[in-house]
């Protein structure tokens, strides 16, 4: 996981981070669920579009709230401020194609206690109060985040130690 370019000086800027961030996590999302989808994993896939949809919604909370209509309204300089991962991405590599919604979920408790985790720094190190208060609020939507996915976590059977065996693995021939 890589951080910020820079450090954000505006309000702006730290709105354009949360709202790359949440891109981000749509877009992994989505990524992860086509993952699911190619094998037949449909509960994740579900599961997994689901965590999707809910963070396009806080991307477009983030623009109306700041009155952007595109990302040309956004400050240049943090359109893209992560590379290659951001805070609340999940990784594709920590995906097994027989995971469990219980696994996804961990996943994506991991990926919202790092950008909870993200805002909480910075709005420690804010050089203003008008960007400490815009990252403890972002800090404390990640929290709700958190604390939601723990409550669907307690609702989902927990895997054996024997969830990876594949009684049918593929088979690659050259």
């Amino acid at each position: 996981m890589s951080g910020p370019r820079s450090e954000p000086r505006t309000l702006a800027d730290v709105m354009a981070q949360a709202l790359a961030m949440e891109r981000e996590a749509v877009q992994r999302y989505n990524a992860l669920a086509d993952m699911m989808e190619v094998h037949h994993n449909r509960e994740v896939e579900a599961l997994f579009r689901k965590m999707a949809q809910i963070e396009a919604k806080h991307a477009a909370q983030i623009m109306a709230e700041m009155g952007w209509t595109d990302s040309s309204d956004m400050p240049v300089s943090e359109r893209s401020p992560f590379a290659p991962d951001g805070p609340e991405s999940v990784p594709e590599d920590a995906v097994h194609y027989l995971m469990w919604p219980w696994h996804a979920l961990q996943l994506a408790l991991s990926a919202e206690q790092r950008a909870e985790t993200f805002f909480a720094r910075l709005a420690e190190t804010a050089p203003s109060e008008a960007v400490r208060d815009a990252a403890l609020q972002l800090r404390d939507e990640e929290r709700e985040h958190v604390a939601l996915i723990r409550a669907w976590i307690e609702k989902m059977p927990q895997p054996g130690s024997d969830w990876a065996e594949d009684p049918d693995p593929p088979r690659y021939t050259d």
